[in-house]
């Protein structure tokens, strides 16, 4: 059977995206063999002076914010929260780790032939490093450096990763993720889209509802309308 495609956008910097990891690892143990994920990204912390700076100047900007994260986190168990985050951690952009991101992504398709016929798992694991390594240890991975620092543990050549950058592939692999969110009309993160884009799930959306649209489109993949889950 070919597996379906469930396609995932998020922004690194995304507390409900940080949340919601628990739910794609769910994904990818409970569907192992029919569902491949296709992870994108999609800009809602982009300028974080902007979004949190002047957007919560109304509720004490980056300290108000850092209160909201903090609730959210402490309403589930699976989360860490470093006391810095958004207090004293405050990356500028999303920008940056996506960029990163889209290179490891670029030199794992490229590099690795066989990432082409599944999930990349480098890529996946890099990119909870660098997740976790905001939310749970207070690191700044909007910073080249942290960002190498944290990938270096999963075997991947950080000089290449970087030539994609330097080159421009990993741009346009970015800049494909951006305007594919837009034309999907993506209305922030994380999200996943199934069923060639006529089911959508945003936000923070237990496991089972997921579960529940997976299977319908697993029962009838070449439907011609969107399921009635």
């Amino acid at each position: 059977m070919t597996p379906i495609t469930v396609t995932y956008y998020s922004d690194v910097l995304c507390i409900w995206a940080y949340v919601a990891q628990a739910r794609v690892d769910a994904i990818r143990r409970t569907f192992p063999d029919e569902v491949r994920l296709d992870y994108r990204f999609v800009s809602v912390f982009g300028d974080t002076r902007l979004k949190l700076g002047e957007g919560w100047r109304d509720r004490d900007g980056f300290a108000g914010y850092a209160r909201h994260v903090a609730g959210i986190a402490r309403r589930f168990e699976h989360v860490q929260l470093d006391p810095r985050v958004w207090v004293e951690v405050q990356p500028a952009s999303s920008l940056s780790p996506h960029l990163f991101l889209s290179a490891v992504l670029e030199w794992e398709r490229t590099q690795l032939p066989a990432a082409v016929e599944r999930e990349p798992q480098i890529f996946a694991s890099v990119m909870w490093a660098l997740r976790r390594g905001f939310f749970a240890e207070g690191l700044d991975i909007s910073r080249r450096d942290v960002q190498r620092e944290l990938a270096r543990p999963f075997g991947l050549d950080l000089d290449a990763v970087e030539r994609l950058v330097d080159d421009g592939a990993a741009f346009a692999r970015l800049s494909t993720d951006y305007q594919s969110a837009e034309k999907a009309r993506i209305e922030g993160s994380p999200s996943f889209v199934l069923n060639e884009g006529r089911q959508k799930l945003y936000g923070n959306v237990g496991f089972r509802v997921i579960g529940a649209n997976i299977r319908e489109v697993l029962r009838d993949p070449n439907q011609d309308q969107a399921s009635w889950c």
